[in-house]
């Protein structure tokens, strides 16, 4: 995928006229990260790559990180869902910023922008790489990215099943359905069949990105 799953990060074309193409967050997280913390991380991220108007539709992150309280919350306050991907299928998208460091903690090498482009559906694009929270008076605790839909020769989106570099992904787990009507637009998330309840796993304790 040229400027997608791999590359680096290009600005998103933009919608069709008329519509506002919706924006996936892929997060990472250390344990014990706040709310608040996360979503002043998203909020910074969206309004840098301009999105600040466009809707977010999920967050996304790595079955292991995917029980933290700073992540659900988040996506509670956001009003959008929070899915879920295996490490397995987060290692098999290629991303411009991979982390070593997170490969030996979670199984994969990215987790915000993997999972950004997972859960943005086929031949997605990354809007933002990965940016890291800046909190005051302590080490930064989230990472995040922000991915989007491929437009196709018609206009359409894509979005609405989970993307790969090839072939099909695993359903993403949904950790926790959309339960306030999302802050930033009509929450376009459509159910996906395979979708499942999550086990809740242990959460790691090294930050992901």
């Amino acid at each position: 995928m040229s400027g997608r799953a791999g590359g680096k990060p290009a600005r998103d074309p933009g919608p069709p006229a008329g519509e506002s193409a919706p924006v996936v967050v892929g997060v990472g997280a250390s344990r014990g990260v706040a709310v608040s913390e996360v979503v002043e991380l998203i909020e910074a991220a969206l309004a840098a790559a301009g999105c600040a108007d466009r809707p977010v539709r999920a967050l996304a992150t790595v079955t292991a990180k995917s029980s933290e309280p700073g992540l659900i919350g988040a996506a509670r306050r956001l009003g959008v869902p929070l899915r879920a991907f295996p490490a397995t299928a987060l290692a098999a998208v290629r991303v411009p910023d991979p982390s070593a460091a997170t490969a030996a903690a979670v199984g994969t090498p990215s987790v915000a922008e993997a999972a950004a482009l997972l859960a943005a559906g086929p031949g997605a694009q990354l809007i933002a790489g990965k940016r890291k929270s800046v909190p005051r008076g302590g080490p930064a605790r989230a990472t995040c990215a922000l991915a989007g839909p491929a437009v196709t020769d018609n206009g359409a989106l894509t979005a609405g099943r989970e993307g790969a570099p090839a072939g099909s992904s695993p359903a993403a787990d949904i950790v926790m359905p959309s339960p306030n009507p999302p802050r930033r637009g009509p929450d376009r998330r459509t159910a996906v069949i395979g979708d499942k309840a999550p086990e809740r796993e242990p959460t790691g304790t090294k930050e992901t990105q």
